[in-house]
């Protein structure tokens, strides 16, 4: 089967499964207790919505790369870590964990990929002017793969406040990647790619302000997951062609709201880790904006620093022009946030 019908046949067999499951989870949530329930300013709905939505992105994606992907050593690191990181959601779901404890198992998935060969070990200099081309981590490999997996793992989880806001930038996050593996002739992680983006789409339609179910914490972190461990083997791996900031502008949304969250939090004294309502989707509320156009604003910055990414990789005249003004603009917009009414 050629590779690209093996593309499309991964998103929509995920897609499928993803949305014709997504009802028989809701329904699992709510006789299991796997409720949302609003208790503070920082949650949009009014009224208890169940969680677990994660569930069925899980099994779609599963199913769409089971089917069509090449299950080598490192995808059976990812989807061993995933299944220890979905039935680590499933359970704060339903029981509301530590945030130490969830810590603790998020690092202890991310050793299980690192143990499955997904290390980042080189990657292109960050310097764009420096004589020196490329990076190599030597014994700093296994520490800072592990510190990219759980950051990556978490920020994706503190953007999702909005409906469809943590999902749809995360199916945009995947789809770039699916064009990058095609770019670079990774037809295994464009299958991959295309098994998390179907899945992502066919919760979407549930997930939509107004949101019928949630993805929770199960998705949340699945999507953080999968994406972080993919971006190494699919991103990092060819650091001949693929820039260091590829990954970076790719899953730049996440990145910079929970690195804006740790610094924010750092400044007023408080625990990095304490839930706050200071993040870019809370500050465009402020601005009068609803939670639509909010989520449409930043699935537009995703997608524009999405697209600088294929540029990157396609182009090596522009390269460092792109970088310099995808990472303005990203400025720019972070700055209009933060000047925005109030500071919650």
């Amino acid at each position: 089967m050629p590779v690209l019908a093996q593309v499309g046949l991964a998103a929509l067999i995920a897609l499928i499964v993803s949305f014709a499951a997504t009802p028989a989870v809701r329904w699992v949530a709510q006789r299991v207790g796997a409720m949302d329930i609003p208790k503070d300013d920082r949650r949009m709905h009014k009224s208890p919505i169940p969680r677990l939505g994660g569930l069925a992105i899980f099994v779609g994606f599963l199913m769409g790369v089971v089917v069509l992907a090449e299950i080598d050593r490192q995808v059976q690191g990812v989807l061993i870590g995933a299944v220890v990181i979905v039935v680590l959601g499933v359970i704060d779901d339903i029981f509301s964990l530590n945030a130490l404890l969830k810590f603790a198992i998020q690092i202890f998935a991310a050793l299980i990929a690192v143990y499955h060969g997904v290390i980042i070990e080189v990657f292109t200099s960050p310097l764009v002017f420096s004589a020196n081309e490329y990076m190599f981590l030597g014994f700093m490999s296994i520490p800072i793969t592990v510190f990219w997996i759980v950051a990556i793992t978490n920020s994706v989880n503190l953007i999702d406040g909005l409906d469809g806001l943590a999902v749809g930038v995360s199916a945009i996050s995947a789809v770039v990647m699916l064009i990058i593996a095609w770019l670079v002739s990774d037809p295994n992680v464009a299958i991959i790619m295309a098994a998390l983006a179907g899945a992502c789409l066919g919760f979407m339609p549930y997930n939509f302000n107004p949101a019928k179910i949630f993805m929770g914490d199960t998705g949340a972190l699945l999507l953080g997951y999968v994406l972080a461990t993919v971006s190494i083997i699919g991103l990092f791996k060819f650091y001949a062609v693929v820039s260091f900031a590829v990954p970076f502008l790719i899953l730049a949304v996440p990145l910079f709201d929970t690195s804006f969250a740790f610094l924010r939090r750092l400044l007023k004294g408080q625990n990095p880790m304490h839930a706050d309502r200071g993040h870019f989707h809370h500050r465009l509320l402020d601005l009068g904006l609803n939670q639509k156009q909010s989520v449409a604003i930043l699935y537009a910055i995703s997608g524009f620093l999405g697209l600088a990414a294929v540029v990157m990789t396609t182009s090596d005249k522009f390269k460092a022009l792109i970088l310099v003004i995808a990472v303005f603009v990203a400025l720019a917009f972070v700055f209009f946030v933060f000047r925005g009414r109030g500071t919650k």
